[in-house]
C-alpha cells in the first residue's frame, strides 16, 4: 500500500519509541495476543469458532455479561463461528461505533517456515507468527480495547460494538461478515466501521516515513469468458478455432483502458500527494485532478502502477483453462477476468463494457458470482477522518497522514453496502515488505504494536465520545 511514498516523504522521517520494558498494561495485552496467535485459525485444520470463545472468556472475565456478548456460527461451518462485544452507551440517539477484525489466517505449513507459525516468538524486536500483522494484531487490539473500557467503568456516549469474524481469507466458505450484515444486521448497526486496511510504513531503521487512513476500497468481481466450438480432429485444421477466438478477445481486453475517475478520497490523496512530489509528475497530478480527460497527464501518473490502479476500474486475464485432448480442436476455451471496480460503478456496467471492447457475440461474458447489488463510495468524512488525523498528528508527529482508497478487498465488502461505512484505520506501522502478511515468518514490530495498540485504544475514545 502507498510503497510509492517511501521516497517522497523521508524529510518526514520521525524516531520510532525506543524499545523499553512493558508496561502491566502490555503484558496483560501480549497473553491475549499470545493466545489468539496460538489458537489455529486456518481454514484447513484450524478453529475460528475456539478463538472467538476465547476472546469472550477474556470479555466476561473484564465484566461484560452474557447479554453483551453474542458468540455465532451456523451448523454447516461449526468451526467458522465469531463473535460480537457491545459495551452499551450512554446515549441512546448517538449511533454506535463497529470495531471489526477477522479472525481467520492463510494457510502455514510449519516445514516452511523458520519457526512454528503457531507459537507467538518475540525475537529481535519483532513478533513471529502467522497472523501477527493480518489481522489477530488489530482482533487483538479491539478486544483489549474493549475488556479495558469495561473494567476501568468507561462510560462512552456512543455504543461501542466489536465484531469478530472468521472467512475474509477464504474464497467461497462461510464469512462471518456477510453472515452478520444478512441475518444480524441490528446486532452490528452502526454509524460506521473501524477496520483493517489502513496503517503505516517504516523505513530499514524503524522510523515511521507515511500513515495512510483508508476511506474505502475497490470492488473485487471475476468474469468468465467463454468461447465454445463443435471441434474436431486435429489433422484437419479449420479457421474457427475457440483458442484463437478467446485469444483475440483477451487481446481487446488488455488493450481497453477503463476512463479516469475520482472520488473524494482518491481526489485528495492526488492533491496532496503532488504537492509531495512536485516535479512532472506532481503537475501531472495536480492537471489529471483538474481535468481527468488529460491523456497526457494520464500517462504520466499512470506510469506508476499503484497510480494507475487508484485512477481507475481494472480488468486483468489471470487464468486460462482450454482444450480437452493433444490431437483434437478445442470444443471450449476459458478465461477468468478479474475486476477491481471502482466503487460506485455498477458491476453490469463494467460486464457491457467487457463486451463492447471484445466485440464478439460468440465470446461470452458471464459473472463468476452473482455482483453486489451496489458499491457505494465510504465519504470522507470529516468526522471521522479529523480525530484520526489530529492524534496521528500527536503521536507521530512529522509523519503526514493521506485519504486511501484500496486496491484490494477486505470485509468491508459487506459492511459498507450495507450501510455501515468502513474505515482502515491508521496507528500500526509496518515495514516495507509488510511484515511478509500472507508468507513465511511473518511478523511485526514490537514496539510498532504497542504504540499503535496506544493510538487506537485514544482513537476509539475519541469516537466514541464524539457530540
Amino acid at each position: 500500500m502507498f510503497k510509492s511514498l517511501l521516497a517522497l516523504l523521508a524529510a518526514a522521517l520521525a524516531t520510532a519509541a525506543p524499545a523499553q520494558t512493558p508496561r502491566p498494561d502490555q503484558v496483560e495485552f501480549r497473553a491475549l495476543y499470545k493466545e489468539l496467535v496460538e489458537t489455529n485459525t486456518t481454514l484447513s485444520a484450524g478453529s475460528c469458532t475456539l478463538a472467538a470463545e476465547r476472546m469472550a472468556a477474556r470479555l466476561r472475565k473484564a465484566g461484560f455479561t452474557d447479554s453483551e456478548l453474542t458468540l455465532f456460527s451456523v451448523p454447516e461451518h461449526p468451526k467458522d463461528g465469531g463473535l460480537v462485544a457491545v459495551l452499551p452507551g450512554s446515549d441512546p440517539k448517538a449511533k454506535a461505533i463497529l470495531l471489526l477484525a477477522h479472525l481467520d489466517v492463510v494457510e502455514a505449513r510449519r516445514a516452511d517456515w523458520t519457526r512454528d507459525p503457531f507459537t507467538l516468538i518475540e525475537e529481535g524486536g519483532y513478533f513471529y507468527g502467522r497472523g501477527t500483522t493480518d489481522d489477530k494484531s488489530q482482533a487483538a487490539i479491539w478486544t483489549d480495547s474493549m475488556a479495558r473500557f469495561r473494567a476501568s467503568g468507561y462510560r462512552p456516549r456512543h455504543a461501542i460494538k466489536m465484531a469478530l469474524t472468521c472467512g475474509e481469507e477464504s474464497d467461497g466458505a462461510f464469512n462471518g461478515a456477510q453472515y452478520l450484515t444478512e441475518h444480524k444486521r441490528a446486532l452490528i448497526d452502526a454509524g460506521f466501521a473501524l477496520n483493517e486496511g489502513g496503517g503505516g510504513r517504516l523505513d530499514a531503521a524503524g522510523k515511521p516515513i507515511a500513515l495512510a487512513f483508508q476511506v474505502g476500497e475497490k470492488v473485487y468481481q471475476d468474469y468468465t469468458l467463454e468461447v465454445t466450438n463443435p471441434g474436431g480432429h486435429s489433422s484437419q485444421p479449420v479457421p474457427e478455432n475457440a483458442i484463437y477466438r478467446l485469444s483475440a478477445a483477451l487481446g481487446k481486453v488488455g488493450a481497453y483502458e477503463f476512463p479516469v475517475q475520482f472520488n473524494d478520497t482518491t481526489r485528495a490523496y492526488f492533491t496532496r500527494l503532488a504537492l509531495i512530489q512536485g516535479g512532472a509528475a506532481g503537475a501531472a497530478m495536480t492537471a489529471l485532478v483538474a481535468n481527468p480527460n488529460d491523456a497526457a497527464a494520464d500517462r504520466i501518473v499512470s506510469a506508476d502502477k499503484q497510480n494507475h490502479s487508484l485512477l481507475r476500474t481494472t480488468c486483468v486475464a489471470t487464468r486460462v483453462d482450454a482444450g480437452h485432448a493433444n490431437n483434437a480442436l478445442p470444443q471450449r476455451a476459458t478465461a477468468i477476468v478479474n475486476c477491481r471496480i471502482f466503487p460506485g460503478v455498477p458491476a453490469a456496467r463494467v460486464q457491457a463494457a467487457l463486451e463492447t471492447a471484445i466485440a464478439d457475440p460468440l465470446v461470452k461474458v458471464v459473472p463468476v458470482t452473482p455482483p453486489p447489488s451496489k458499491s457505494p463510495a465510504v465519504p470522507l468524512d470529516p468526522k471521522v477522518y479529523g480525530p484520526a488525523e489530529k492524534l496521528a498528528a500527536a503521536f507521530f508527529p512529522g509523519v503526514q497522514m493521506l485519504p486511501f482508497m484500496d486496491t484490494g478487498a477486505s470485509d468491508a465488502v459487506w459492511t459498507t453496502p450495507a450501510g455501515i461505512p468502513t474505515y482502515g484505520v491508521p496507528g500500526i506501522f509496518d515495514d516495507a515488505d509488510l511484515g511478509n502478511i500472507h508468507g513465511l515468518n511473518e511478523r511485526i514490530r514490537v514496539q510498532s504494536l504497542y504504540v499503535g495498540r496506544d493510538y487506537l485504544f485514544r482513537l476509539i475514545k475519541l469516537y466514541a465520545d464524539a457530540e
